[in-house]
């Protein structure tokens, strides 16, 4: 199953890093926008029903929208440094020659819970083949955390980002209330596909087969 292609508009690899006072204000913006309302993707399914509805869950609709990015148009590899619920320091640097799949999640999150174990089976079948998988819980405490990963059998570890650190590196393509929100990165650290809620489970192991055999 090949993914849909969106057009998109491209970091400009040129572009300088903000200044220590644009930093602040981005991070401030993307810490107020975890306290707003999150988007959600939907399916037939009562999870992704509740999620669609609202209903006073802090959901609302979401696209499901999935984009793919030419490997001349994709930029810079990503840079971040965070810390996993287990206190391991993780660095992007650390992931080159690997497909590295991040998750951003939370565990109140319905369609977070709708894809899990779609994203558990996809990492059992790609471990050994070269592709990781990290978690980017942006609320939850530890406890809250591994509650989930042990309800639902999660074996990949997650970053605990509630300061918003890791949504901040990148902005250019997750949108702060887009949760749940699944990037896979290509060897080099690059973004290669994006999928704006519950990640399809067929299209997401096409992706990833895909940047593994580049």
């Amino acid at each position: 199953m090949k993914a849909t292609k969106d057009a998109v508009r491209m970091p400009d690899p040129q572009h300088k890093r903000p200044g220590k006072g644009r930093l602040a204000a981005r991070l401030a913006a993307v810490v107020l926008a975890l306290s707003l309302p999150l988007t959600a993707c939907t399916a037939e399914d009562p999870l992704a029903q509740q999620a669609a509805a609202g209903d006073n869950k802090n959901y609302i609709a979401g696209d499901g929208s999935v984009t793919e990015y030419a490997p001349e148009t994709r930029g810079e590899p990503v840079e971040l440094e965070a810390e996993l619920y287990n206190g391991t320091k993780v660095n992007s640097n650390d992931w080159k020659g690997e497909v590295t799949v991040l998750n951003f999640w939370y565990a109140a999150c319905a369609p977070c819970r709708l894809e899990a174990p779609d994203l558990k089976a996809l990492y059992k079948k790609h471990k050994d083949d070269g592709a990781q998988f990290f978690g980017v819980n942006l609320r939850d405490s530890k406890a809250t955390a591994q509650a989930f990963e042990r309800n639902f059998g999660i074996k990949y570890p997650s970053i605990n980002d509630q300061d918003g650190g890791v949504l901040l590196a990148m902005t250019e393509y997750v949108p702060p209330q887009a949760v749940p929100t699944t990037i896979v990165l290509d060897k080099q650290g690059r973004v290669a596909a994006r999928i704006l809620g519950v990640a399809d489970k067929s299209t997401l192991d096409t992706l990833i087969t895909d940047a593994l055999a580049a």
